[in-house]
């Protein structure tokens, strides 16, 4: 008899003999592609449209190879700034699972490699929920660099300096009276 293997999925995967899923889900792709971007396009246009046009006066200049050469990463910068990141951004979306179970916190990302972030509710940090009137928020455990995240598809250079996050998540209030409940309950076990 054959037997069909089933994938459970990323967050199925890491849980522990008798834990349980209180919640699971992802972010909404177009909230969190976007996150950001009311500062984001108009850095990334000026940033691009400086690099554009000082390269083309470099090349219609002719002043050399070196300064051929010099704006083309600046040009690349740019072009990803305004065009790229957002496809990163929603590829990030789509490969991250967040969930609470009766023992943790997990985040998986499985976008560019896999990461994965659990905390235990017993040692959670502060959790700080950011809602939108649709509903959909953002909750942070713990406090970030200077108040600062960076949004998604931004270029951080490997740094994840800033506090772990269910970003952009549809539900954002209910989810986080889950996390209240479930970690109170773990302080009580």
């Amino acid at each position: 008899m054959m037997f069909a293997v089933v994938d459970r999925g990323p967050i199925d995967s890491l849980l522990h003999p008798g834990e349980r899923v209180l919640w699971q889900g992802q972010p909404d792709v177009r909230a969190y592609s976007l996150r950001g971007a009311w500062y984001l396009i108009p850095f990334s246009f000026l940033w691009g449209g400086f690099a554009i046009i000082w390269e083309v006066a470099v090349l219609v200049s002719r002043a050399g190879l070196l300064f051929d050469l010099w704006g083309i990463p600046f040009v690349a910068i740019g072009l990803y700034l305004i065009f790229g990141r957002i496809p990163v951004a929603r590829r990030e979306a789509r490969r991250t699972h967040y969930a609470v179970t009766n023992q943790r916190v997990l985040i998986v990302t499985e976008a560019f490699g896999r990461r994965i972030v659990e905390m235990a509710l017993a040692d959670l940090p502060p959790a700080q929920l950011e809602e939108r009137s649709s509903g959909l928020g953002t909750i942070t455990f713990g406090t970030t660099i200077g108040g600062f995240r960076p949004p998604p598809g931004w270029p951080t250079m490997g740094m994840h300096a800033q506090a772990p996050a269910f970003t952009s998540i549809r539900d954002a209030a209910r989810v986080y009276r889950i996390v209240q409940d479930a970690k109170a309950a773990a302080r009580h076990a």
